[in-house]
């Protein structure tokens, strides 16, 4: 065997790895975001307390907030997002289309979705809860409950809604209602002894009229909250994890916090120092 025949062979195997090894003909989103200067985020603006307009017509809510950590691990600056208003069912067309960066709205994690959509980690775990009003006759979750087939939850019309109030409250009397506001006020002119709807409702509901109702202290059907990005661009979705978690555990807690007493108004506990608690 020559040595130029072992060239040429070792030749045509370079050149067979790089044509067979796939090459990305663009960079990651994280390259294009930073060169534009700008995040473009994808949410809503009719849903508090997620996303929507303040009194002067500003976009705000925790899905906002969550835009804004992202912002300012970019660029240093919070401020630097475009906004695209979209409807619940353009949230995952817009991010494989590429008309948004990331999508930050509410938007609860399936597999039939992940299979479109690469999710961030969560920042946020849903649930049902019941309200109670603080001067009514049920103290909390367990009086309920024990209390059977006297009790009557207002809950907002659904298919499923008998079958989820009564996987909490198996007895218990269900009044199914259009809107929200209905099953509220139900509950307030005593139509209702409870109200079931999301934890998230129910804590910006009594943020919003303090003293007068109450959590009854029990949550079922919990839901993962995360943003979506487009899939196959791991750095991308690598910083957008990185932003979320520092915000949630690090260094940009006071942010997250400071946004989770606005609007759930709930005090969170600050991360314990030492060991990571991701690991324990």
């Amino acid at each position: 065997m020559t040595n130029s025949f072992l060239a040429g062979t070792m030749s045509l195997a370079v050149a067979t790895a790089l044509f067979s090894t796939p090459v990305l003909a663009d960079g990651s989103k994280l390259d294009e975001v930073l060169a534009r200067g700008h995040l473009v985020l994808g949410t809503g603006s009719t849903n508090a307390p997620w996303h929507f307009k303040s009194a002067d017509d500003k976009l705000q809510g925790f899905d906002v907030d969550m835009g804004h950590i992202i912002a300012k691990a970019l660029f240093g600056d919070p401020e630097k997002i475009e906004y695209v208003n979209q409807s619940s069912d353009a949230r995952i067309p817009n991010i494989t289309t590429g008309k948004v960066d990331i999508t930050c709205q509410f938007m609860t994690v399936t597999g039939e979705r992940a299979q479109q959509i690469a999710f961030t980690i969560p920042y946020y775990r849903e649930g049902v809860g019941l309200m109670l009003k603080a001067d009514g006759k049920y103290a909390d979750y367990a009086a309920l409950k024990a209390a059977g087939s006297s009790v009557t939850v207002s809950v907002l019309q659904n298919v499923y809604a008998e079958a989820m109030v009564h996987a909490a409250l198996p007895e218990a009397k269900v009044d199914q209602y259009e809107s929200v506001d209905l099953i509220y006020q139900a509950l307030e002119s005593g139509r209702a002894d409870t109200a079931a709807t999301d934890q998230s409702s129910l804590a910006w509901y009594m943020t919003q009229n303090p003293g007068r109702y109450k959590d009854a202290g029990y949550g079922w059907s919990p839901q993962t909250y995360a943003c979506g990005v487009k899939r196959g661009d791991q750095d991308w979705l690598n910083f957008v994890n990185t932003a979320l978690h520092e915000a949630m555990t690090g260094v940009e807690f006071d942010a997250y916090a400071k946004s989770f007493k606005t609007w759930f108004g709930k005090d969170l506990t600050p991360p314990q120092i030492g060991f990571p608690v991701e690991f324990k």
